[in-house]
């Protein structure tokens, strides 16, 4: 190999090792700049550079760390999600407001104000979509479908039912009347439909059906 050669590898090499990371304090900087740009314009109308100035940061600098506006918005959004709660309070009442209410549940004030950006960004973007489900939406299924499953073997709820259609229905609900409603979703909200929907639904066990 050539001196030259030799000397520009080592520049290279230099330059890469010497350009700061962005991690801890400052990642977070950039993410909830992202999260106001989500905010104010929508996922449409987001870019990277309006995100990088107002991080006051170079669109280079972002680009280095997220190869994609997707994964910038993702990671933002993810930032402010609690890992999925998986609370054992003994009672499937008890779990699903500890759940739901809690950290990173449906009542998490920031993550109702971007709520509707996120559904918009998971219609038009599927490489969003494919994040936010697998890091976000899975988890939290699989975290409610062990609370449904931990019922059931205390014997809260009788065999027969069928967990994989009632999991999802509190969310569901909750969301339905926020979005289409124009309810506010507080614990209230939650606790009404966990009361009066979800309890009896899973405790009374499935309709016969018609012949």
């Amino acid at each position: 190999m050539s001196t030259t050669t030799t000397s520009t590898t080592t520049a290279a090499t230099a330059t890469a090792t010497a350009r700061p990371r962005v991690e801890g304090a400052r990642e977070q900087e950039i993410y909830d700049a992202a999260l106001e740009v989500l905010e104010e314009v929508g996922y449409d109308l987001l870019t990277m550079d309006a995100v990088a100035t107002r991080a006051r940061a170079s669109k280079a600098t972002l680009y280095r760390r997220w190869t994609s506006k997707p994964a910038l918005v993702a990671g933002a959004v993810l930032s402010v999600k609690s890992r999925a709660l998986d609370p054992d309070t003994g009672t499937l009442r008890g779990d699903l407001l500890a759940s739901y209410c809690g950290p990173g549940g449906l009542t998490e004030t920031r993550a109702q104000s971007v709520l509707s950006a996120i559904v918009t960004a998971m219609d038009r973007d599927p490489e969003f979509a494919e994040i936010y489900r697998r890091d976000f939406i899975d988890p939290k299924h699989a975290a409610a479908g062990r609370i449904f499953a931990r019922a059931q073997a205390r014997g809260e709820i009788p065999d027969g039912i069928d967990l994989d259609l009632l999991v999802p229905c509190l969310a569901g609900i909750v969301l339905h009347r926020a979005f289409l409603l124009g309810d506010e979703v507080t614990p209230e909200l939650v606790g009404r439909v966990v009361d009066h929907v979800i309890i009896p639904a899973a405790t009374r066990g499935a309709a016969t059906p018609a012949d």
